[in-house]
């Protein structure tokens, strides 16, 4: 038996939550194509008969502009510590910006086995892919290269090979049938916060946070009651919509989604509340989990 863990790090928007999903063969963390659509760390759990891999999505780094971007850059950073080794997820369409080299120079100070994986080959040349490898094989000594298509799965076979070899463990840390460490109530909540981040124009994204304060399982249904927290009432008025349409879809798309989950009928309320500043207020950033007592 073989085990450890792996966290993915990289820009916002590289497709770290698409992998890990294809990873695991399910889907755990919510995609989108805003950016900074990852807000907390993630654990997916892959096993096999003989290996069990625990894997760990994290915030996209890039520069703060308020408290939560520090924390969630903050986050990410401690993925590079305690881990068997380090995917490091580009977009193979874009080139080196300064986000990367700013990573890979915080990389240089870690020990820990550095894989690149150049995502999003579906949609780049032969030769643009040849291109990127020898563009990043000069910046950093990377343990491998993996060229993958998180999307169509291409490759993505092999990343996993690749990783089994640095696998330190060897202790069963989940059980077979365990595909998260996350709770139903964080689930839920951000499967809410997928739904609008899909269905709301590009400035709304930073201005929403999710959080299920109620989560009552029966026999037959289970009630959920999530609060979605904006910071400013323009925000608050689209999310809502016109008489209510667009809360209503999302609370649809919702239900539909967290029904397939847990196999019964699903009754959910939203409700949308302005806190102005909340990510710059301890209060809010503790209560929706970016923050901890003892930071």
């Amino acid at each position: 038996m073989k085990s450890g863990f792996v966290s993915l790090i990289g820009r916002p928007n590289v497709g770290k939550s698409t992998l890990l999903n294809t990873l695991i063969t399910q889907k755990i963390a919510i995609t989108s194509d805003k950016a900074g659509t990852t807000r907390n760390v993630i654990q997916g759990i892959y096993n096999e008969k003989d290996y069990q891999i625990v894997f760990v999505d994290t915030p996209g780094i890039s520069k703060p502009i308020n408290r939560l971007g520090k924390l969630l850059n903050k986050k990410a950073k401690e993925m590079t510590n305690d881990v068997d080794c380090i995917l490091f997820v580009i977009d193979g369409k874009k080139g080196i910006g300064p986000g990367d080299k700013y990573i890979l120079n915080m990389l240089k100070k870690v020990e820990i086995p550095v894989i690149l994986v150049i995502n999003k080959i579906d949609q780049i040349t032969d030769e643009i892919l040849l291109y990127t490898i020898n563009e990043y094989k000069d910046l950093y000594p990377f343990s491998e290269i993996v060229p993958v298509s998180a999307m169509t799965n291409d490759n993505v076979d092999r990343l996993i090979t690749v990783i089994k070899k640095y696998l330190t463990d060897d202790v069963k840390y989940y059980d077979d049938d365990m595909i998260t460490s996350s709770s139903m109530r964080f689930m839920v909540s951000e499967i809410v916060r997928e739904k609008l981040l899909n269905d709301t124009i590009e400035e709304v994204p930073h201005s929403i946070a999710c959080n299920c304060v109620g989560y009552h399982e029966k026999k037959d249904i289970v009630n959920i009651l999530v609060d979605i927290i904006v910071d400013r009432d323009s925000i608050k008025k689209i999310v809502i919509g016109k008489n209510g349409s667009r809360l209503k879809k999302v609370g649809i798309e919702a239900r539909e989604e967290i029904e397939k989950m847990v196999g019964k009928k699903v009754y959910i309320e939203l409700y949308v509340k302005t806190i102005k500043n909340w990510k710059d207020k301890e209060k809010y950033l503790l209560d929706l989990g970016y923050l901890n007592e003892d930071e």
